[in-house]
C-alpha cells in the first residue's frame, strides 16, 4: 500500500431540513390549527481513528467529504429525518489543520475515538411553533441552517515510542528487522527506505514498545533537503531516540561517526529544540565488519569526552542487541505517558 502522510480535503456537513407550513384538514375539525413539522438535522462529518490504518491514501482521492442533509418537515406534525453522519476512518496520529490559517484544529492521537470535524446544520422549525393567541394560523416556518464547510490539511505523524535516526545506509532497516517483524527493504545503497516503518519490539513478558524506522537524514534536512521535513515530523511523538552511526570502507575524510552525530543533532535542534534534548542512545552498527570494530575504540573515546556512552552492535550477529533493547525498554518505561491509547468512542449529542 502506498504511504501518504499529507493531503488536503474539503469537508461539508449536511444542511438542516426546512420546517413545513401545514394545517390540519380533518373531517369534523373545523379549526385544526397548524401542523407543520420541523426539518431534520444535517449529518456531521466525523473522523474515526482506526489503529489498523497507517496511511492517508484513501482521503487523498476524496477531494470533498460531504454528509447528507436532513429531510424537510411535513404536514400532520411529521418531523423530517436527520441526515446520517459521514464517518471517515483515519490513522491514529492524524493532525487536522485549517488549510487557510494553518491553525491546528484536532490532534487525533488516540485509537477508536470519533471526533466531529464539521457539524451539520440545525433543522428549521415548522409553523406549529409559531402559533400564538393572536395568530392561530401562522403561515411561516424556518429554513434549515447550512452545515459547516471547511478546507482542511491532514498531516500524519507516526505513533512510536522510539525513533531510529542516522545517515542513509547506516543499518536502521536491518536493525528493526532483527528486533521485530517489520520488513523494510534492505539494500546496499542510500535512501533505500523512503517511508517510515513501525515495528513492535518485545523486551519481556509484559514489556513491549514500538520502534519507527525513519528514512535517512542528511545535512539541511530541517530546511527540506532529502525530504527532511517530511521525515523529521515522524519523530516528534517519540519518547526516546536511537541514533545509529557507522563507517564505510573508504569513506570520505569529511565524514566520521562524531561528525555524523553532530550533523543529525544539529538538524533535530533546527526542526524542534526539544528533540535535541530527548533521551538518546548512540550505537555504532555493523560490528561484524573488521574495519568498523577497529574504528570503534577511537570513536568511543571521542564520544566519551562528550559524556556519551557509545555502544557497539551488530544486527547480523546479534552482538549487543539484547542489551540495547533492554536499555530502550527502560527509557520508554521512564518516559512520558504512552503515545498510543485505546479509548471508547465518545460522541457529543446534537
Amino acid at each position: 500500500m502506498k504511504f501518504v502522510d499529507s493531503c488536503k480535503v474539503k469537508v461539508v456537513a449536511g444542511s438542516g431540513g426546512n420546517g413545513a407550513v401545514a394545517f390540519r384538514r380533518e373531517k369534523f375539525v373545523p379549526f385544526g390549527g397548524p401542523a407543520g413539522g420541523d426539518g431534520g438535522h444535517g449529518g456531521h462529518v466525523v473522523f474515526l481513528t482506526d489503529p489498523g490504518l497507517s496511511t492517508l491514501l484513501d482521503l487523498t482521492y476524496a477531494h470533498t467529504l460531504k454528509a447528507k442533509p436532513g429531510e424537510n418537515g411535513g404536514g400532520a406534525d411529521c418531523y423530517g429525518r436527520g441526515g446520517p453522519d459521514l464517518i471517515c476512518r483515519v490513522p491514529v496520529g492524524t493532525q487536522v489543520f485549517d488549510d487557510a490559517s494553518g491553525e491546528l484544529l484536532f490532534d487525533l492521537n488516540a485509537g477508536g475515538v470519533s471526533t466531529i470535524i464539521a457539524r451539520g446544520g440545525r433543522g428549521g422549525r415548522g409553523n406549529i411553533h409559531f402559533a400564538t393567541p393572536f395568530d392561530r394560523a401562522p403561515r411561516r416556518s424556518e429554513p434549515g441552517e447550512p452545515g459547516e464547510e471547511k478546507g482542511l490539511r491532514l498531516e500524519l505523524k507516526v505513533m512510536a515510542d522510539v525513533g531510529l535516526l542516522g545517515f542513509p545506509n547506516v543499518g536502521k532497516s536491518t536493525f528493526i528487522r532483527s528486533i521485530s517483524r517489520a520488513r523494510p527493504k534492505v539494500a546496499d545503497y542510500p535512501f533505500t527506505t523512503l517511508i517510515p516503518h513501525l515495528g513492535v519490539v518485545s523486551a519481556g513478558e509484559d514489556s513491549h514498545f514500538v520502534v519507527a524506522d525513519i528514512p535517512g537524514l542528511i545535512p539541511g534536512a530541517a530546511e527540506g533537503a532529502g525530504l527532511g521535513l517530511r521525515f523529521l515530523k515522524h519523530v516528534e511523538r517519540t519518547r526516546a531516540l536511537l541514533h545509529l552511526i557507522t563507517i564505510s570502507d573508504g569513506e570520505e575524510e569529511s565524514r566520521s561517526p562524531l561528525k555524523d552525530f553532530d550533523a543529525i543533532t544539529k538538524e533535530l535542534a533546527k526542526f524542534d529544540a526539544e528533540l535535541a534534548t530527548r533521551p538518546t542512545i548512540v550505537a555504532m552498527t555493523k560490528a561484524d565488519l573488521p574495519f568498523v570494530r577497529d574504528a570503534y575504540k577511537a570513536a568511543k573515546a571521542k564520544f566519551k569526552r562528550r559524556g556519551i556512552d557509545l555502544r557497539l552492535i551488530s544486527a547480523a550477529t546479534g552482538e549487543g542487541m539484547k542489551e540495547i533493547v533492554a536499555a530502550l525498554a527502560q527509557m520508554v518505561k521512564e518516559g512520558k505517558p504512552a503515545t498510543f491509547q485505546e479509548a471508547k468512542p465518545k460522541r457529543k449529542r446534537r
